[in-house]
C-alpha cells in the first residue's frame, strides 16, 4: 500500500474514532432552558449567570367570578401587604401570604366591576407590580392598575374609539414646560368637523394621565357616543399642580380659590389658546363645558364663575368651595361614613371668593347663557358639608343648581360614574 494512501486511511479511522467517542454530546442539541429563566411576562431573565431566576406566574389574574389575584416574587422579604385604597372592604392594605418559591400572593373579591389602583409594600418599601405593564400615574407616584370587567358603560367594546394623545406645551403663565391629555372622538381624524369642548379636571392626588387610566374618560365617552346618548367632543384633561410660583397661589390651603391661583391664570392664558389653535374645536359658550373633582372641582369654580361668559356648562365632582365653607377634609374613601365637621359662624370677609366674585355672581345677565350647574357628592364623604354649603351659595346667587347625593365616598368608583351622568347632558 502506498504511503499516502495509508495515511490518509489512518487519518480518517482516527477522526471516526473521534467523532463517536464524543458523539453523544456533539450529536444532542444544547439544553432548552429552564422555562422560570425566559423572558417576557412569566420569566426572570435570558440566560444563565444573574442569581435565582423568578417561577412563572401572572400578576394580577382576575377569575370569572371576580375575584383578583395579587402575585409577586419576592423570597428574601419578611412581609408583603397590598395597597389599593379604592377597593370596597379591603381598607388600606391586605397581607400577602408567602409560598414555598417565594412568590407572595392573596386573593381578593369578588370585586365589583372597574379600574383599581394598587401597589405592593415590601418590606416597607412600595413597589409597582413587575408582571402587569398596566399603571396609572399620579401626583407623586405611579399605581399598578387592575381592571375588572363587567361594567357596560366603561368596559371596552367592539365600538368605534376615539384617541388619546399627550400634549407637551410651554407655559408662558408659569415659564414651564407642561403636560396635558387630550381625547378626540371617533371620526376625528378622518373630517374636518368642529367639537364642543369639555374641560376635565383631576384632583389633588392625581395628575392629566388619571382621567384616562384609572378613571376610563375615553372608554365612557366611546360608549356613550356610540350609544347616541352623548354628542362627539374633544375633551382637555389638565395637570392642576403647577410649579412654584412667587406670589401665586398653591394647591394648599385653598389656594386653588384665591385671586392669584397659577394654574387658573394658565387655564385662561396659555392653556384655552393652544387648544383653540391647535384642535378643530367650536370656541362659543355654548359649546364650552368644565367639570373637575376634589381639587379639580374647586378649581373648576375658580375659573368658570369669573370667566362665567365662556362657559354655559359646570360640573363639581365631590367638591366645592374647599377651605371656605362647609368645613370637612379631602373626604372619606368610603369604608366608614364620615360624619361632617359643623360649620363655623359666617365671619364676613371681603377678599374671600364669593366677595371677590360678587359682581358676577349676581350678574343676571351671564345666567341667561349658563344651561347646566352639576354637583354630585357621595353620602359618605368628608366634603359633603363643603358640596351642599358651595350649593347654597350658588342658588343665594339666584343660580340654577342640580346637586345629587350618590352613594359611597371619595373615590374613582364616583367620579366615573358622576362623568358617565354628566357627560350625556352637554352640548344638547
Amino acid at each position: 500500500m502506498p504511503l499516502g494512501t495509508y495515511r490518509v486511511r489512518s487519518l480518517s479511522i482516527a477522526l471516526v474514532t473521534f467523532f463517536l467517542a464524543t458523539g453523544s454530546t456533539w450529536g444532542q442539541a444544547p439544553a432548552a432552558p429552564q422555562r422560570g429563566a425566559e423572558g417576557g411576562r412569566g420569566g426572570g431573565g435570558r440566560g444563565g449567570g444573574r442569581g435565582p431566576q423568578a417561577p412563572q406566574f401572572v400578576s394580577p389574574e382576575v377569575s370569572p367570578d371576580k375575584k383578583i389575584t395579587f402575585r409577586v416574587w419576592a423570597p428574601q422579604a419578611q412581609s408583603v401587604r397590598l395597597t389599593a385604597s379604592d377597593i370596597p372592604g379591603l381598607g388600606q392594605a391586605a397581607v400577602l401570604a408567602k409560598s414555598d418559591n417565594g412568590v407572595w400572593s392573596t386573593t381578593i373579591g369578588p370585586v365589583e366591576p372597574g379600574a383599581y389602583r394598587y401597589n405592593f409594600n415590601v418590606d416597607n418599601v412600595a413597589t409597582i407590580d413587575p408582571r402587569s405593564s398596566s399603571i396609572s400615574e399620579a401626583n407623586a407616584n405611579v399605581w399598578s392598575m387592575v381592571y375588572v370587567p363587567g361594567a357596560d358603560f366603561m368596559d371596552t367594546k367592539n365600538v368605534p374609539h376615539g384617541s388619546v394623545a399627550a400634549v407637551n406645551y410651554f407655559s408662558t403663565a408659569l415659564n414651564a414646560w407642561r403636560r396635558l391629555h387630550v381625547y378626540t372622538p371617533p371620526g376625528y381624524e378622518a373630517n374636518g368637523d368642529k367639537y364642543p369642548l369639555f374641560y376635565l379636571l383631576h384632583g389633588a392626588g392625581d395628575n392629566d394621565h388619571s382621567w384616562t387610566s384609572v378613571g376610563r374618560a375615553n372608554y365612557i365617552l366611546d360608549n356613550l357616543i356610540a350609544a347616541k346618548k352623548a354628542k362627539p367632543m374633544v375633551v382637555v384633561m389638565t395637570a392642576g399642580h403647577t410649579p412654584a410660583v412667587p406670589g401665586a397661589g398653591g394647591a394648599g390651603g385653598g389656594g386653588f380659590l384665591s385671586a392669584t391661583d397659577a394654574f387658573a391664570k394658565e387655564f385662561v392664558t396659555d392653556v384655552m389658546p393652544l387648544i383653540e389653535k391647535r384642535y378643530r374645536v367650536m370656541t362659543d359658550r355654548a359649546h364650552t363645558a368644565i367639570a373637575g373633582l376634589s381639587m379639580g372641582g374647586s378649581q373648576t369654580l375658580n375659573i368658570a364663575i369669573p370667566n362665567l361668559q365662556r362657559f354655559a356648562y359646570i360640573g363639581v365632582f365631590s367638591s366645592g368651595l374647599i377651605g371656605e365653607v362647609g368645613g370637612g377634609g379631602r373626604g372619606g374613601r368610603g369604608d366608614a361614613a364620615v360624619a361632617p365637621a359643623p360649620a363655623p359662624a359666617p365671619v364676613p370677609n371681603p377678599n374671600s371668593w364669593e366677595s371677590r366674585n360678587l359682581s358676577i355672581l349676581d350678574n343676571a345677565s351671564l345666567k341667561k347663557g349658563l344651561k347646566l350647574v352639576w354637583f354630585a357628592t357621595g353620602k359618605d364623604d368628608g366634603l359633603m358639608s363643603t358640596t351642599k354649603a358651595t350649593v347654597d351659595v350658588l342658588k343665594k346667587h339666584g343660580f340654577n343648581v342640580t346637586f345629587e347625593e350618590s352613594a359611597g365616598g371619595h373615590t374613582w368608583i364616583n367620579w366615573r360614574n358622576y362623568l358617565n351622568t354628566v357627560a350625556p347632558q352637554l352640548f344638547q
